[in-house]
């Protein structure tokens, strides 16, 4: 039997075991699905409060719950190491580390060439290397592959070299009935797959973005105009206006294509009106709230504001590039009494300051100058909020369903 199609037996047996650099927001969630489909998992991590958490059955990330990850562990499913060298056992690893930007917006892929480095002269014939950590065309063929090529093992492209058996292989390691497994023709175009998706979404959300600017100028409610428009059952999808852009992907990833294209001597025009745009929503919002003050005759520096949510999406601990930390900082620079509740977060810290979640109660609320909605987290009782609140400023419209008593 070829070495392909050994791979794809073990992987259709669920026999083939699975590495995984990197246990964040994303290799963390991928190791335990894979753990629960019936593969057996080795984590690689360089953080050895992780390494230690996770084997302790602790998960450090809100969307796996510890009751889910400690039975895998103890199981024998998953186990965690520090140690790149474990890997050597495994027949795919799976490379799911940040690639942050660099303060100039250039692409910073240090900890993907960290986690090539970890695996050379581990990796092994016959092995499976995916880069899942988004990154800019090129970087695969570029920078990735080069530091797997010697003497004693040839590198094959997945989807090039040897199409179908790679292919099959990918589809063995779906992890759930219904997953498409779509082999690209070159790692270009895989690359680039990940960040036309998460592009499409920035440039959208920074069109209803400035039509929330556009409403607000014209005296319209732009929720009313989404969702008139979203009737028409064909031609339009809805994306909703906010405070800004959070997370890993949707604010990070369209810079790595303006980037590389920048090299190319092209203007990557929509992506950089996008994100100018989605980047003045933190002050869009704070110029709201200082409107909402000047009803009550009351200035922001010394007013008391209680912002509702630190974490960059609903029901996540998840602070990446939250814009909920733009809009603390811009409150604080005009002299505002910032305190803030996160059921997720009960601490934080930004600009050497440390902040910490103050318990919702009816009290808090009520001795807020004005509270700012900024992550729609569910569980908050926002009929209370609507009540007790002197001010309110909604940036996600969830308190639309409530009235006040």
């Amino acid at each position: 039997m070829s070495v392909e199609r050994d791979l794809i037996a073990k992987a259709e047996a669920r026999a083939a075991v699975f590495g995984v650099i990197g246990l964040g927001y994303v290799g963390l969630p991928l190791a335990v699905e894979l753990a629960a489909a019936g593969y057996r998992v080795i984590g690689y991590d360089v953080n050895r409060r992780v390494v230690d958490g996770v084997n302790a059955g602790r998960s450090h990330i809100l969307d796996v719950s510890s009751e889910r990850l400690a039975p895998l562990v103890q199981a024998g499913r998953l186990a965690v190491t520090d140690e790149a060298k474990r890997l050597v056992e495994a027949d795919a690893v799976s490379i799911c580390v940040p690639t942050p930007l660099s303060k100039t917006k250039d692409p910073d892929i240090s900890y993907v060439m960290a986690a090539a480095q970890a695996l050379h002269g581990v990796v092994r014939a016959g092995q499976v290397v995916i880069l899942e950590s988004t990154t800019y065309p090129g970087t695969t063929r570029e920078l990735f592959l080069p530091v797997f090529e010697n003497a004693e093992l040839k590198v094959y492209d997945k989807g090039v070299d040897r199409p179908p058996d790679y292919a099959s292989y990918g589809e063995s390691l779906s992890i759930r009935e219904g997953d498409i497994f779509l082999p690209r023709t070159s790692p270009e175009a895989a690359e680039l797959t990940k960040l036309l998706e998460n592009t499409f979404r920035s440039v959208n959300i920074g069109l209803v973005n400035e039509m929330a600017i556009v409403c607000d100028k014209l005296g319209v409610d732009v929720w009313e105009v989404i969702e008139a428009a979203a009737t028409k059952p064909f031609g339009f999808m809805k994306f909703t206006p906010g405070p800004g852009l959070g997370g890993h992907c949707i604010p990070i990833d369209p810079h790595y294509l303006a980037w590389k294209m920048r090299g190319l001597n092209y203007k990557t025009r929509f992506i950089e009106v996008a994100a100018e745009v989605n980047s003045e929503m933190p002050a869009f919002w704070v110029r709201k709230v200082v409107e909402r003050l000047n009803q009550d005759s009351k200035p922001v520096r010394g007013s008391r504001i209680l912002v509702m949510g630190v974490a960059y999406k609903k029901d996540s601990d998840d602070l990446r590039e939250s814009p909920a930390l733009d809009v603390i900082r811009l409150l604080l620079a005009q002299g505002a009494d910032v305190s803030y509740h996160d059921p997720h977060v009960p601490e934080f810290s930004e600009d050497a300051r440390t902040l910490r979640s103050v318990p919702l109660s009816p009290e808090a609320v009520r001795s807020a100058d004005c509270v700012v909605v900024v992550t729609d987290h569910s569980g908050v009782d926002y009929r209370m909020l609507c009540r007790e609140a002197r001010a309110i400023v909604d940036t996600r419209h969830v308190l639309s369903e409530y009235t006040r008593a």
